[in-house]
């Protein structure tokens, strides 16, 4: 469960762009086998950017897995340059359409896990999650029992770009308040996407069985962690605005982003 208590929204914001820096992980957490998955659609200009940035990471064994749904910028021919030139460290998923955030990091991290990645990252494309988290996030999840360590813009010491304007924020805080009353699930950023999970945890959630497409597919990873028995702890981190590109968010992926958790209680109730 979450380790902050409820606390007022909307989140503060930060005027300038916030660039952590990485915290040095002991070995061995140093040489984890982590593999971070990021989706993508015409995330050209932004991909490069990315990888160059985990690459930077003093962090050997992490490796990333792209999955690009067709982009027609040609994002999935910039992350086959990428593999070419990282050998090993990136492999690409190229799936034929559009086909929802949710479906993309369940082929994603389904390929992590085969390939033999002990912890997986979740993380956008569009340089909203700042990599220099993620050895934090890597390093929580080490050092404690969670099943899955949760980069949050809703607990103390968390924030959201000055970009974002206040129907945004509130829009953003209503939505986090909307799914914890319906799901009464303990986790302050639900709608979070950026995070860490361990395999076996992962494994627990049943990825293939997951049924939300779209943005909605946070949500129920989350939810189903808290009902099977998985730790859940957030730390504060500064969520940027993207850089380059269009936010992918339409009206389908809002709508069910809005019945998704009106769904999973009702299977829960179901169940008992």
């Amino acid at each position: 469960m979450s380790t902050h208590p409820s606390h007022p929204e909307p989140v503060p914001t930060a005027s300038a762009r916030i660039t952590p820096e990485p915290v040095a992980l002991p070995e061995p957490w140093r040489s984890s086998a982590l593999t971070v998955v990021v989706p993508t659609y015409d995330e050209a200009g932004n991909l490069p950017v990315l990888v160059a940035q985990l690459m930077a990471l003093d962090l050997p064994r992490l490796r990333v897995v792209v999955v690009d749904d067709n982009s027609p910028d040609g994002t999935g021919e910039v992350a086959d340059k990428l593999a070419l030139e990282l050998g090993g460290r990136l492999s690409v998923v190229h799936r034929t359409r559009k086909d929802g955030l949710g479906r993309a990091y369940v082929e994603g991290m389904t390929r992590a896990l085969a390939d033999g990645a002990d912890y997986v990252v979740q993380m956008d494309a569009d340089l909203s999650h700042p990599v220099g988290y993620v050895p934090q996030l890597l390093g929580t999840l080490h050092s404690t029992n969670a099943g899955v360590v949760i980069g949050s813009r809703y607990v103390p010491g968390g924030s959201l770009s000055e970009a974002w304007g206040l129907r945004r924020r509130l829009l953003s805080g209503w939505a986090n308040s909307y799914v914890r009353r319906v799901l009464s699930i303990p986790v302050q950023d639900v709608t979070a996407g950026f995070k860490v999970w361990r395999a076996s945890a992962l494994e627990v959630l049943d990825l293939a069985s997951i049924e939300s497409t779209g943005y909605a597919f946070q949500v129920e990873m989350h939810y189903r962690a808290f009902r099977r028995g998985q730790k859940i702890m957030e730390i504060p981190i500064h969520f940027e605005d993207r850089v380059v590109g269009q936010s992918k968010l339409d009206g389908a992926v809002a709508l069910e982003a809005a019945l998704r958790p009106l769904r999973l209680r009702r299977a829960e109730n179901a169940r008992r």
